[in-house]
């Protein structure tokens, strides 16, 4: 058994969460995890399989997110460092010292404003540029859920100027995309 390999991720993920938005949202994070993996010269299928298990118990337990979750990432076998970046993924005030929680963070609210962001375009992802995406975080009413601060705070953290952190997750998105086609899934249908 490998821990990273994503059919194993993804059938954990599936135990738990059962609903379409969620695991999109998961896809979305897992996408832009393996994006930025391969970045930073880290295991990319480890980080992607962080990005798709960060919110495993939120469907379940969402008072108790991420705690629940953690201890199940634990009894699946994840080391330390794995199952911290997912405890630091949230607004909670936790410290992120190492790059795969740090990076975590800093993709989760965005990846799922720019597939929001992408449901809107009639050709979703095709020919979607930063500039659509910079000219939506300025609209307060789209997406309003979406944390603009955290976003701006989690390119901070990662080191990265907030327009290259954008354009990262829109290509991680994009390819992404072409990925889960061939899988027959998608983000954005």
């Amino acid at each position: 058994m490998n821990l990273y390999e994503r059919a194993f991720t993804f059938e954990k993920l599936s135990e738990h969460v059962k609903t379409k938005q969620l695991q999109k949202h998961c896809f979305a994070v897992e996408g832009a995890m393996r994006h930025y993996g391969q970045l930073f010269n880290e295991d990319p299928e480890r980080y992607a399989a962080c990005g798709l298990l960060h919110d495993i118990d939120f469907e379940e337990f969402p008072e108790q997110h991420p705690g629940v979750g953690l201890d199940w990432l634990k009894a699946y076998g994840y080391d330390d460092e794995f199952v911290t970046a997912v405890k630091g993924h949230g607004s909670h005030g936790e410290a992120r010292e190492t790059q795969m929680a740090k990076t975590l963070f800093a993709v989760d609210e965005l990846a799922s404003f720019i597939v929001a962001a992408a449901l809107v375009r009639p050709t979703k992802f095709e020919g979607m540029e930063i500039k659509s995406v910079k000219k939506k975080m300025k609209d307060k009413a789209f997406a309003a859920a979406v944390n603009r601060e955290m976003i701006k705070k989690g390119a901070e953290e990662l080191g990265v100027e907030l327009d290259v952190h954008l354009q990262n997750v829109l290509d991680a998105l994009i390819a992404h995309e072409a990925y889960l086609n061939t899988l027959s899934m998608s983000l954005v249908d």
